[in-house]
C-alpha cells in the first residue's frame, strides 16, 4: 500500500488497566473506492517491536466494475506484510512476482535496498465484485539489513498453524504463539497472529515478547475489567501477564516483537536508519532507477516535496 502522512491517529481512553501503555484509536482515511483505518506510526509511539505501520483495509462492499487500483509505488528499508479477512487482491513487483491473495494466506514482500509493486482488484472479483477486508502492516528492517535484497514470499492458509478451543481461533502468522511456530521466515523476531473470540472466551498476550500490541479490529475486549471497543490499537508494557477477554465477539490481531535498535525515518513509503538514504530514494524513483512491475505501464508520481 502507498501512504502519506495525514490526520495522526489519536491518543484513546487509557482507563485504568496498569499494564497498558498507550490506547490509539485509529484515523478513517478514504484511499478511493473503500477506507482504511491507520493505527501506526503516531505522534507518541512510532513502532511496536518493528512493525511501523498498520492499517485496516475495509471492510467495503465493491460492486461489479469497481476495485482496487494502487498503481506501482516503491518501497525500501522495510517488508510489507498483507493479510486479508474477505477477498483478494493481486500482488505485481518488479522482481517478477505474480499472485492474487486469498484469506488467511499471508504475503511478505521485503523491500530492502528498493522494490516497486502494484495491488490491484483481481480480474475475476472486478467483474463478480467483492467484499474486501484485512490488515496491512510494515515491519522496519534491522539497520545491518536495510540494504538487503528485495524479494517475496507466500503462505497459503493452510501452512499457517491454527489452534482452536471451545469458542476460540486462532492462525499464528509469524512467530511463536499459542505453543505453535510460523514457518513464516523472518529477518528480525516478531510475532503476528489473528485471533476470533466468541462472548466470553479469553487468550493470554505472551509476556516473553519485549514489546506487545493487541487490535481490536471488531468488536469489543476486557482486560483487567476495563472494555475497550474497536478499533482499536492497544499498546502494552513489557513483562506483565495480559489475558484478553472477549466483551462482545472479537476479532484481533496480536502484534510486536523485539524493539529495534533505534528510530527510524519514514517518508511517504520509504523507511530508512539514514535520512541521507531516503533522499535518495525519492531521487531513485523521479529517475526510474527502480525495476518496473512486468505488465504494468502506470506508477504512482513522487508526492511534492
Amino acid at each position: 500500500m502507498s501512504w502519506m502522512p495525514d490526520k495522526e491517529p489519536e491518543p484513546g481512553d487509557r482507563k485504568s488497566c496498569e499494564a497498558l501503555e498507550f490506547a490509539i484509536v485509529p484515523r478513517a482515511r478514504d484511499i478511493g473506492n473503500f477506507e482504511v483505518r491507520r493505527a501506526l506510526p503516531q505522534a507518541k509511539r512510532q513502532m511496536v517491536g518493528p512493525f511501523i505501520f498498520l492499517d485496516q483495509m475495509g471492510p467495503a462492499a465493491m460492486p461489479a466494475g469497481i476495485g482496487m487500483d494502487v498503481r506501482p509505488h516503491p518501497h525500501i528499508g522495510l517488508s510489507t506484510v498483507t493479510y486479508l479477512f474477505e477477498g483478494a487482491i493481486m500482488h505485481r513487483d518488479s522482481e517478477g512476482n505474480a499472485l492474487e491473495i486469498l484469506p488467511g494466506e499471508m504475503n511478505l514482500m521485503t523491500a530492502g535496498r528498493g522494490i516497486a509493486h502494484s495491488e490491484r482488484t483481481p480480474d475475476a472479483q472486478r467483474k463478480s465484485g467483492q467484499r474486501l477486508s484485512g490488515m496491512q502492516s510494515w515491519v522496519a528492517l534491522p539497520k545491518a539489513l536495510e540494504e538487503t535484497d528485495p524479494g517475496f514470499q507466500h503462505y497459503p492458509a493452510e501452512s499457517l498453524p491454527m489452534v482452536t478451543d471451545d469458542g476460540v481461533t486462532a492462525r499464528v502468522i509469524a512467530g511463536d504463539m499459542f505453543g505453535k511456530r510460523s514457518p513464516v521466515t523472518t529477518l528480525s523476531d516478531w510475532f503476528y497472529a489473528d485471533v476470533m473470540l466468541e462472548a466470553g472466551r479469553s487468550v493470554p498476550l505472551d509476556a516473553d515478547y519485549e514489546e506487545r500490541a493487541i487490535y481490536v479490529a471488531d468488536g469489543s475486549v476486557e482486560i483487567a475489567g476495563d472494555v475497550f471497543e474497536g478499533p482499536q490499537l492497544l499498546i502494552f508494557r513489557p513483562g506483565d501477564r495480559i489475558t484478553v477477554k472477549a466483551a462482545s465477539p472479537a476479532r484481533l490481531m496480536l502484534l510486536g516483537g523485539a524493539a529495534m535498535e533505534g528510530s527510524r525515518y519514514i517518508w511517504w513509503n520509504f523507511v530508512s536508519s539514514s535520512k541521507e538514504r531516503i533522499e535518495q530514494a525519492k531521487e531513485d524513483w523521479v529517475q526510474k532507477r527502480f525495476r518496473e512491475v512486468p505488465g504494468e505501464t502506470e506508477f504512482i508520481p513522487l508526492p511534492e516535496r
